[in-house]
């Protein structure tokens, strides 16, 4: 039996302001802090993107809110740049962690000293590099002027192409009136899924015991293989 459109209006009705809402705290926390490396990002904006096309005003909304998305990636990066540099060369790792390990920051290192701006850019890409990049870059001290045209650069290429693929997708569902509130709740479901079990992760990678992360010393290894 088809899903009734009207079964969904109070989801699909509580954007924009709240897609809005979403959308700069998770850009924001995956840019900035450790807790973004467990929280759904690009599944977010795609989602945020789809939900935008059910509303009248969604084209306008869409665009403005790829420049928020912008703006809340590239403040997201300074503050991750600034938490790293205040570290010292020192970034705490987890023994056994699942993302926050040695190992991970390790191939961050390797990456920005091999690559360095190119490195930047490509990590935009990569969930979990996005998150460590900035802090990894801080530590160690990556030229600012540098980081910055970089990580600005890929905030532009980044949020704005996948809010625009998920709001272009979603006038292809609204072909079918039942696809599109179906999809939309489908996909709300899983974000908020992935989000509950993320928050769980994080804090079993938090629990794990810490040890220190040299960054200079990585540079050095790195340097000389």
């Amino acid at each position: 039996m088809p899903l009734a459109v009207g079964t969904f209006d109070p989801l699909i009705s509580a954007g924009p302001a709240l897609v809005w809402a979403v959308v700069l705290t998770f850009v924001f926390l995956e840019c900035a802090l450790i807790v973004g490396l467990f929280l759904p990002g690009d599944s977010m904006l795609i989602t945020a993107g789809i939900v935008m096309a059910s509303h009248a005003t969604g084209e306008t909304q869409v665009w403005a809110l790829s420049i928020g998305a912008m703006v809340a990636a590239i403040s997201g990066n300074q503050v991750g740049y600034v938490i790293g540099q205040r570290t010292g060369h020192r970034l705490v790792a987890r023994k056994n962690g699942r993302y926050i390990n040695t190992a991970n920051l390790q191939r961050v290192s390797g990456l920005l000293e091999r690559h360095g701006f190119l490195a930047v850019l490509v990590a935009r890409w990569i969930p979990w590099v996005r998150t460590l990049c900035p802090m990894v870059a801080g530590a160690a001290h990556m030229d600012h002027r540098k980081y910055t045209v970089a990580s600005t650069i890929g905030a532009i290429i980044w949020a704005p192409v996948l809010l625009l693929i998920g709001y272009y997708a979603g006038g292809f569902l609204e072909r079918v009136p039942w696809l599109m509130p179906a999809v939309i709740v489908a996909l709300v479901i899983g974000l908020i899924a992935g989000t509950a079990i993320g928050m769980r992760h994080y804090r079993q990678e938090m629990a794990r015991p810490a040890e220190d992360f040299d960054v200079d010393a990585a540079v050095v290894a790195e340097a000389e293989s």
